[in-house]
């Protein structure tokens, strides 16, 4: 892959866009529409402008790169299951007991050697050209600023390289990277990172932390940055395990820290501890804006590139996102990793509309009462898995995990009250859900079990099961009932909100003859008869602790949070395209979408 651009355009149906367009919500909106597509391609727009600064750039920007799950298995150069593979092979590898045993270890060895990244001794092709410190100009790359309400542009796919302070441990993490002025760059990396880690090192001691922002280069860099390592474990020996071949890496300009020598541009510079800014707000890959927050931040001392470089970058909302295809391959490839504290685990696979880490579908074999708690307690205890909130377990007779008909037929055929676990424990930096920041309630579903004896008793229509419910609340607008044929029929029911929804969740009790599960959403920007954004909407909505409640039926309140609910932080709005950027687009033949598709992705405001 040493020209991306080209390997694209024969393997990956590259869309090269000729037509000068925006760096700011223009481009951002094109490859946000296209990413939702069923056939969504990677995109190389080669005009980028920015009309505000009135700039126009020399280099393109690329986006998309992991388009789907096709492309995504070429950038690997193999299916991402025969990765997990090699790593459950090489996590059982036992010293070997005869000499037979150990000549059939050489070849497994040998391989290992590839896995190890290599210090170049001389300049990479990232540094054919340099800029000086006082040439610094961050205007000249086609940063990108997706939403309206962002608080400037941002580097979407920078390759964030950090290292600890005694130098002993390297790490490649993908952060937000806020552009404040021409040299200057906002470091979010978020306080359960190891950049973050290191930070901490470097404030205690009062020194500059040395940073590294590598942008380009083959695409398995960008892949490798989110994926979720063991601590003290660099990124890049994962590249060099999927590649079967060393990355090669060149030592930054002004600083000891090593990056890919390939990659296409590298902002370089220090971070000082004492220097904290306000970043933010952003429109995140949660589908809502993260607030204003300070942050460290990065002074550039130089910044290197090719003689022809490619700007990636990629966009965050509401899903399906490329993040998709990219989360796609780490549950593959770390599958063998969660089965050393989880041993009877069969598989597992995070949603994408669950954004990862909100939702977790795992199936297992159960050995005992309580297994499948043991296995809550076990994600909820181990690095990144921490932060999942709501984790449903079902046993080895469950149908595949991404049959979503037959899987929620499955689960809700099986649901018991006594059997749902509500706990608290770390949540996401990102979750604007839980009542404090970090901390939040977390879910646990058991349905490893036989199917439940009893259903509904008398299930209604939706039309009079609402006149129902709006004889005990007239703020009720619509409801819609889902898997009617299981014995756990769920009832979505779209309110507008003018109080604390407690009320209305007190009063459904008194239904409990026509309900088993029902779910509170606002009517605002819901749409009752889309289950994949309604899922979305529901597991960013909701902190279990506070917001579901067993007593004779489930109900859960996703209702966005307020003074109303006694809720004292802010509750984020909605990542919304800007209606103007769209019909121009749509005027130009750039994009080509109805108002279906506007309303099924919310990419406007409706209700």
């Amino acid at each position: 892959m040493e020209d991306v651009i080209a390997w694209l355009k024969e393997n990956g149906n590259l869309k090269i866009i000729n037509e000068p367009l925006d760096v700011e919500l223009e481009i951002p909106h094109v490859a946000y529409v296209e990413v939702k597509k069923e056939d969504s391609r990677p995109l190389l727009f080669t005009k980028p402008v920015n009309k505000a600064k009135g700039i126009e750039y020399d280099m393109p920007v690329l986006m998309n790169i992991f388009a789907n799950k096709e492309i995504t298995q070429k950038i690997f150069g193999k299916h991402p299951d025969e990765v997990a593979e090699g790593i459950d092979e090489l996590l059982k590898l036992k010293p070997p007991k005869a000499f037979i045993d150990k000549l059939k270890m050489i070849p497994k060895l040998f391989k290992l050697k590839n896995v190890f990244p290599k210090r170049l001794d001389f300049k990479g092709e990232c540094q054919e050209v340099i800029i000086p410190k006082k040439e610094v100009d961050l205007d000249k790359l086609p940063i990108l600023k997706t939403w309206e309400e962002d608080g400037g542009p941002f580097i979407t796919m920078g390759q964030v390289y950090t290292q600890s302070l005694d130098g002993s441990m390297q790490n490649l993490g993908m952060y937000r990277l806020q552009q404040y002025d021409k040299n200057r760059l906002g470091m979010h990396w978020q306080i359960h990172k190891d950049a973050s880690h290191f930070f901490d090192q470097y404030q205690r001691a009062g020194r500059k932390m040395p940073v590294t922002v590598a942008i380009g280069g083959d695409p398995l860099y960008i892949w490798c940055g989110q994926a979720p390592m063991p601590h003290g474990m660099f990124e890049m020996l994962l590249y060099g395990f999927v590649r079967g071949k060393n990355a090669q890496l060149v030592k930054s300009i002004t600083n000891d820290i090593y990056i890919p020598r390939d990659v296409d541009i590298v902002i370089e510079g220090f971070v000082d501890p004492e220097k904290m800014e306000i970043e933010g707000p952003f429109g995140d890959h949660t589908g809502y804006y993260t607030l204003k927050e300070p942050f460290p931040v990065m002074e550039v001392e130089t910044v290197t590139m090719k003689k022809e470089p490619v700007f990636a970058a990629t966009v965050v909302g509401k899903p399906p996102l490329e993040d998709k295809y990219m989360g796609w391959a780490t549950e593959r490839v770390f599958l063998p990793m969660l089965k050393p504290m989880a041993p009877d685990l069969i598989d597992y696979y995070m949603p994408e509309n669950g954004v990862f880490h909100n939702l977790i579908l795992a199936k297992m074999k159960t050995l005992y009462p309580g297994h499948a708690q043991q296995f809550m307690h076990a994600f909820w205890g181990v690095g990144q898995m921490s932060f999942v909130k709501h984790a449903i377990f079902v046993g080895e007779d469950a149908p595949d995990l991404e049959d979503h008909e037959d899987f929620s037929k499955h689960v809700l055929n099986r649901l018991d009250k006594e059997k749902i676990l509500i706990t608290q424990g770390i949540v996401d930096h990102l979750d604007h859900s839980s009542s404090r920041q970090f901390v939040g309630g977390k879910l646990g579903i058991d349905v490893t079990a036989d199917e439940v004896e009893e259903g509904v008793g008398e299930l209604l229509s939706d039309e009079a099961l609402l006149k129902k419910v709006q004889k005990i609340d007239d703020r009720v607008v619509a409801l819609k009932q889902y898997m009617t044929h299981t014995k756990n029929p769920v009832c979505v029911i779209a309110v507008k909100k003018e109080e604390s929804q407690k009320k209305l969740m007190k009063k459904l009790r008194s239904l409990s003859a026509h309900l088993k599960v029902a779910i509170i959403v606002d009517h605002h920007n819901n749409d009752l008869e889309d289950p994949y954004m309604l899922v979305w909407r529901v597991v960013n909505n909701i902190d279990a602790q506070r917001d579901v409640k067993l007593k004779e039926i489930i109900t859960v309140d996703a209702t966005n949070k307020g003074e109303l609910d006694g809720f004292v932080r802010e509750w984020p709005g909605d990542t919304f395209c800007t209606q103007e950027i769209l019909d121009k687009l749509q005027k130009r033949g750039l994009i080509d979408i109805d108002d279906a598709f506007i309303k099924r992705f919310g990419l406007l405001p409706f209700n």
